[in-house]
């Protein structure tokens, strides 16, 4: 297969002289199927990956059809593989400032000193967990301390689970888990008074109710055993799950002025992201965005898809584009 091969030169100050298509942001799912998608479109697209995936502590990525259980850090060897067929370059890098140029094309500034320019920007950033502030859930994080059922239930089905409660979603994941578990406690935690509709629901569901706030796990023999309570009680359970706050990664990117907002899950802010388009257009005309820093609540599969869906979109974009300017010059005044 032909591609449009450009060639690139760097200059003294340490801008790239060339412009890419597209400069995409964060190698996750999202990214990597975008430049899959317009490598195969024949543009010329360098992805910027800091190799910060929210995934990587996982063992296995879940209900990714064809992929099931596949280790996080094999599938990213995989994708990059087949989006390297078709073009598509990586550089390993953190962007630190972005913005749009006189001349109209994005700059994008990395950590390394190169500032890259492109005629549409990507972001599949991702986003950022910030966990409760319970002494040893961060150690424990996505070992076994986890949030997401559909990423990790059946993996721990049967075991004794408990769920953190931060806010009213606690009352909710608790029901939700009890679908693969028997053996659900609900720690109230620092979650507001149950009612009785709330405990009427948790009841028939057979979720256990632990009154009290949780000082800290009980960690030993590097995995964990159970909470420890404020007033010293104990509970043992093999898995935890907690409400992360989701906020879209977006460090070094406010130069691009995409518009953000608030996502609430049941009444709780449950995090922070970028406002788009289905197709991934965002408030910043030429920007684009998909995966986890638009959708917080995301899996892996639909985060590729929503990667599929803007580079479609974005690749029109660039042909309407690159249209109407041909027009232009072949005929004035049209």
């Amino acid at each position: 297969m032909e591609h449009k091969h450009h060639t690139e030169r760097q200059t003294t100050d340490g801008h790239n002289d060339s412009v890419h298509d597209v400069v995409i942001v964060g190698g996750g799912a999202a990214g990597l199927n975008a430049a899959l998608t317009l490598g195969r479109a024949r543009r010329t697209v360098l992805l910027v990956d800091a190799g910060r995936q929210r995934n990587a502590p996982a063992r296995g990525l879940h209900n990714y059809l064809g992929h099931e259980g596949i280790a996080p850090a094999d599938f990213l060897a995989l994708a990059q593989r087949e989006a390297a067929r078709f073009g598509a370059r990586t550089v390993e890098a953190s962007v630190v400032a972005a913005k749009r140029a006189g001349d109209g094309h994005f700059e994008v500034a990395l950590d390394n000193g190169t500032v890259l320019r492109a005629r549409r920007l990507l972001l599949a950033t991702g986003l950022v967990d910030e966990l409760p502030d319970v002494p040893g859930v961060a150690e424990r994080w996505a070992r076994e301390v986890l949030h997401c059922p559909y990423c990790h239930g059946w993996e721990v089905r049967d075991q004794a689970i408990g769920v953190l409660a931060t806010g009213p979603v606690g009352v909710e994941q608790a029901l939700l888990w009890s679908q693969w578990s028997d053996d659900i406690t609900l720690f109230t935690h620092t979650g507001p008074q149950l009612d009785d509709s709330a405990r009427a629901r948790l009841a028939v569901r057979g979720v256990r109710v632990v009154e009290g706030e949780v000082s800290r796990l009980d960690i030993g023999e590097d995995r964990l055993r159970g909470v420890v309570l404020a007033d010293g009680r104990r509970p043992e359970v093999s898995h935890l799950v907690v409400a992360p706050r989701f906020n879209a990664r977006l460090e070094g990117l406010a130069g691009l002025d995409v518009e953000t907002t608030e996502l609430r899950i049941f009444g709780q802010v449950a995090g922070r992201h970028v406002v788009a388009t289905p197709q991934g257009a965002t408030s910043t005309a030429g920007v684009y965005a998909a995966g986890n820093v638009v959708s917080l609540t995301e899996t892996a599969i639909g985060s590729a898809a929503a990667g599929l869906m803007a580079a479609a979109a974005l690749n029109l974009d660039l042909i309407t584009e690159d249209t109407r300017r041909a027009v232009a010059a072949a005929l004035p005044g049209v």
